[in-house]
């Protein structure tokens, strides 16, 4: 059953553009509620469900852009971990072609020999950066307003200082990303079929050989390119992943709580590779999510990302304090 959230009923004025001050981005303000958190009826690292509170925050309307990341950059002259490359003496046991600045990326397998290795599809790829998605080659020209990417969390984390604000926890991205609807599946409901209307960018076709693009993308979409939700936030499904605050442990409490910040680093650790350390969730999905693979295009949907690699589709929102 789908419930819209209380607080939206009594303050529909809650959705108040603001303008940020130090970024391009415009922010909607969220007034806060209980709702349910995760999902029983997908992947088992999305449950237990239990009753979340959040209080009021304000949220990016969009994915930050090649613009904003560019703006930043060009104000504080950061490098991102892409460009610096992993540090050898942090990963002593790695092979010297994954010591060189670069990240990883997809592209599409001329053929596959089984579904679940993803190196037939994946590949680090040297002097990949946000500013160079697919490798040296490639560039951001005329993709000013597409999400960047090849961004790691701490990336990220350095962009939402300067822009004065901080990555959301996963509990407010996840209120967020349902924009009213307690309980639904997707961000705008419980179904999602093209006699609807494409209504977030994912793949269609068999993922990963074929990518029909039906819904007129092959990669990145600018942002804002889909449907808002009910909050007025866009891509709160497919186009990138994006970077939350929490870090990643395969499933959540069963107990309710108010304003969870999630695990403690220690207890992520528990559940990564030593070789890969403590990883940080991502939401939300992206252009790569196919019912056949990664049927993760909704609000519940969690995966965990590493602390120093960047993807390309993989981005980020950011959040700023209610005062």
């Amino acid at each position: 059953m789908i419930r819209k959230t209380s607080f939206l009923l009594a303050v529909p004025l809650a959705l108040t553009l603001l303008s940020s001050p130090a970024a391009a981005a415009d922010f909607v303000r969220i007034a806060g509620g209980t709702f349910t958190m995760g999902s029983e009826e997908f992947y088992r690292e999305e449950g237990p469900q239990r009753q979340v509170t959040v209080g009021a925050f304000l949220i990016s309307s969009t994915e930050i852009t090649n613009a904003d990341f560019a703006a930043f950059v060009e104000a504080t002259g950061y490098v991102t971990v892409a460009e610096r490359g992993p540090n050898p003496a942090e990963h002593p046991n790695w092979p010297k072609e994954l010591l060189v600045p670069g990240s990883m990326v997809f592209s599409i397998p001329q053929k596959v020999s089984g579904g679940s290795d993803i190196t037939q599809w994946w590949s680090y790829v040297p002097e990949a950066d946000w500013r160079h998605p697919t490798g040296p080659d490639s560039s951001i020209e005329g993709k000013e307003n597409h999400p960047v990417v090849q961004i790691s969390p701490e990336d990220a984390e350095a962009y939402a200082a300067w822009a004065g604000g901080r990555l959301p926890t996963e509990a407010e991205w996840e209120f967020a990303a349902r924009g009213g609807l307690d309980g639904a599946t997707y961000a705008w409901g419980n179904s999602y079929t093209p006699l609807e209307g494409w209504k977030a960018n994912t793949w269609q076709g068999a993922f990963p050989t074929e990518d029909r693009t039906l819904d007129g993308y092959h990669g990145t979409a600018p942002v804002g390119s889909f449907p808002a939700n009910g909050y007025g936030l866009y891509d709160m499904a497919g186009n990138v992943w994006e970077h939350v605050a929490d870090w990643w442990v395969p499933g959540h409490p069963e107990r309710a709580e108010a304003d969870p910040k999630g695990p403690p680093q220690v207890l992520a650790a528990k559940f990564s590779p030593p070789e890969i350390g403590p990883q940080r969730v991502v939401k939300g999905g992206s252009w790569l999510c196919a019912p056949n693979f990664c049927l993760r295009y909704r609000p519940a949907a969690r995966q965990p990302s590493e602390m120093g690699l960047g993807s390309n589709h993989i981005g980020f929102r950011i959040v700023k304090d209610v005062e």
